[in-house]
């Protein structure tokens, strides 16, 4: 019985999930469309369909440490992803207008990938030319003052180790910019949607942000994304 009350949760949740979006679809899709100011209407409106989302499926959030988030400078924000909820989650966790790098395969996701596309940049992780488009797009959107999001790992953990090794762009992107990078982690996730799970499950996900690391001109690619990767495995170790 309890299988069937979670699959019906399940499948409740999903459908509030895109109802929300077809309803508060065109208030993300317009505003952006029209101007790249637009984009903070946009985010308005994504995090309203996030919040509800949210409390419809009996999710909760605890935030740890955004204060020493400047919402007036842009940063390249990194994440652990080890949940396909992450994309409710982004828009929840960063307290500014965001441009994120996602996988092609999800702008096949009818509806959610054409609004989704409005505010990311779908790469083919597979093309070092399309990888290549996707960061210089991202610089534009950073010389403009807004932030993206990279998930390093480059796709979903669902090993048991904190984290897969390091992409190198984002960090790349770092030190060519001089823009800091915010390690967040995001505890609990995988509790509410299981590894080689669709179902999900209400439940609260703890938000841990780590100062900004700066880059700096004589430091390395490589030891840039090893400093990240330390600091974001040592939150996650620290707060699980």
């Amino acid at each position: 019985m309890m299988k069937v009350i979670h699959a019906l949760f399940t499948v409740y949740s999903i459908i509030l999930f895109f109802a929300l979006l077809l309803i508060l679809g065109l208030f993300i899709v317009i505003p952006v469309s029209i101007s790249p100011a637009g984009g903070k209407i946009s985010f308005l409106f994504i995090r309203i369909w996030a919040r509800i989302w949210s409390f419809g499926s009996g999710i909760r959030y605890e935030f740890h440490g955004h204060e020493t988030i400047d919402r007036t400078q842009p940063y390249i924000y990194i994440f652990n992803h080890r949940s396909f909820l992450d994309a409710a989650i982004i828009p929840l966790a960063i307290p500014q207008q965001v441009r994120a790098l996602g996988k092609k395969e999800l702008s096949q996701i009818p509806f959610f990938g054409y609004v989704v596309g409005k505010v990311a940049i779908w790469v083919d992780r597979t093309d070092a030319a399309s990888r290549k488009k996707s960061i210089a797009r991202l610089v534009t959107f950073l010389n403009n003052g807004i932030s993206a999001v990279v998930a390093p790992e480059g796709t979903r953990n669902d090993s048991d180790a904190p984290l897969l090794p390091f992409k190198l762009g984002a960090f790349r992107l770092a030190i060519e910019t001089g823009i800091p990078i915010v390690p967040i982690a995001f505890i609990g996730a995988d509790k509410i949607m299981k590894k080689g799970s669709l179902l999900i499950s209400p439940g609260k996900v703890k938000i841990y942000y780590s100062k900004p690391i700066m880059p700096t001109k004589a430091a390395s690619v490589e030891d840039l994304a090893e400093k990240c990767r330390s600091r974001l495995e040592a939150m996650i170790l620290t707060h699980e």
